[in-house]
């Protein structure tokens, strides 16, 4: 249940309170210590001593406020109190983007974490500038915006298909989304308020090709769509389409 506190005093934890994402599965009582750049963050960044509380995620049972029981220098003892949260129900939306440049690869893998997907799952088409994607990296950035925007799920992210592939092995009760800069229905007409499963597909600079396009349109679970009159950038089309689709499944 979520923590009380009498409205005389200091919210506990305080809404400054850090939050981060651990490995370990919690429970009430537990201990535990983080070594590391997580509690360099903490005792040299945030700067935190004995009886000062942190927001703990595991991404299995939720959100639980630990309090620094020994603020050492290399590592920090932590002992669990109370679940603050469980863990969200998350939208069963799989974000499908074809690999960008860098940057804006970056872009796509902390938004799509702020906007609620429950997985992503690159593509690599014939036309994308980079075919690998550093894993270890993108965990990484959808870690560090799960914990900027208070999320107590972490998106799972796929190893780079290339399309062929990634068609192939789309299962048969997810529905995919195709974002065709060709045009196709209307995405708030296609996007519909219920929970079957889905995926949408972005593509990369540079569109998909016509054999690409005529693959996925030929795939029986894809629906063609369109993102408006423009041509938008690859970052700007993936963002624009989870937008959409969240706000007609209600989780906005």
């Amino acid at each position: 249940m979520p923590a009380t506190h009498d409205p005389k005093t200091p919210a506990w934890p305080p809404r400054s309170a850090p939050r981060l994402f651990v490995d370990t599965p919690l429970g009430e009582g537990q201990s535990l210590s983080l070594e590391g750049q997580q509690a360099h963050y903490l005792a040299r960044v945030m700067r935190l001593d004995r009886g000062d509380a942190v927001i703990l995620c595991d991404n299995r049972t939720g959100e639980w406020v630990a309090e620094v029981t020994d603020p050492g220098k290399r590592a920090i003892a932590l002992g669990v109190k109370e679940m603050l949260r469980p863990r969200e129900n998350v939208p069963d939306l799989w974000l499908c983007p074809a690999l960008l440049k860098k940057d804006r690869f970056d872009l796509v893998l902390e938004k799509a974490t702020e906007l609620g997907v429950s997985a992503i799952h690159p593509v690599i088409t014939r036309r994308c500038v980079a075919d690998k994607l550093n894993l270890d990296r993108a965990e990484r950035i959808v870690t560090e915006a799960a914990e900027q925007c208070a999320r107590t799920a972490l998106p799972e992210i796929a190893q780079p298909l290339r399309i062929e592939d990634f068609l192939r092995e789309l299962p048969a009760d997810r529905r995919l989304f195709f974002a065709d800069e060709m045009g196709g229905e209307p995405a708030v007409r296609a996007f519909t308020p219920d929970a079957a499963p889905a995926a949408i597909l972005t593509g990369p600079e540079g569109g998909f090709d016509d054999a690409e396009r005529k693959a996925i349109r030929s795939h029986p679970n894809a629906k063609p769509i369109s993102l408006g009159p423009r041509i938008l950038r690859g970052e700007t089309a993936a963002m624009a389409a989870v937008s959409l689709w969240m706000g007609a499944a209600g989780d906005w």
